[in-house]
């Protein structure tokens, strides 16, 4: 089907939550979540969502810097909620925030943020047409417009990191 006769999907219908409970497997010497543990949950939950707006298999093109705001110690329930941010042709920005519980105290944490951009892929592992975003509200306007600046400043990043390759395999 050509991207101009699919349907545009709401951020919603395709919105993702994963609920996980920090285990010791999951720790660090100082009983908190190794960092590279809430990545691959990032990217798990940002996968299910993009999977779900394109209905089809997608890959992780880039993960924008995360910052870890809070640790989540052993024993929390974290919780990540995905959606799509943007759609562009072939890839979609999924927004993806982590919020810790402390099921003691029922206390919660915003612990972490990740815009990651995810490609959608025909039968043949091939980038392919995806259906657009309609946002719906004003917090999902706000992320609809956000994202493209966000695409911008990644394309440039993208064209530096191409530049410094260039002129490294040049020099040697």
């Amino acid at each position: 089907m050509a991207k101009s006769q699919m349907p545009d999907k709401s951020s919603e219908s395709s919105e993702a939550i994963m609920t996980e409970m920090v285990l010791p497997q999951h720790t660090n010497a100082l009983g908190t979540v190794f960092g590279g543990v809430v990545m691959s949950w990032v990217d798990i939950v940002a996968a299910i969502c993009a999977e779900r707006h394109s209905n089809k298999q997608v890959v992780t093109a880039s993960v924008d810097a995360m910052e870890f705001l809070a640790p989540i110690k052993l024993g929390w329930i974290v919780t990540l909620k995905a959606s799509v941010n943007y759609v562009w042709t072939t890839s979609m920005e999924i927004g993806v925030k982590v919020t810790a519980e402390n099921p003691r105290t029922g206390e919660f944490f915003h612990t972490a943020s990740a815009y990651v951009t995810m490609v959608a892929l025909d039968s043949h592992g091939r980038p392919t047409a995806i259906p657009k975003v309609l946002p719906v509200g004003s917090e999902q306007q706000r992320r609809f417009d956000e994202a493209k600046f966000r695409r911008i400043s990644r394309l440039e990043l993208k064209k530096q990191n191409a530049e410094r390759a260039s002129q490294k395999e040049q020099a040697t």
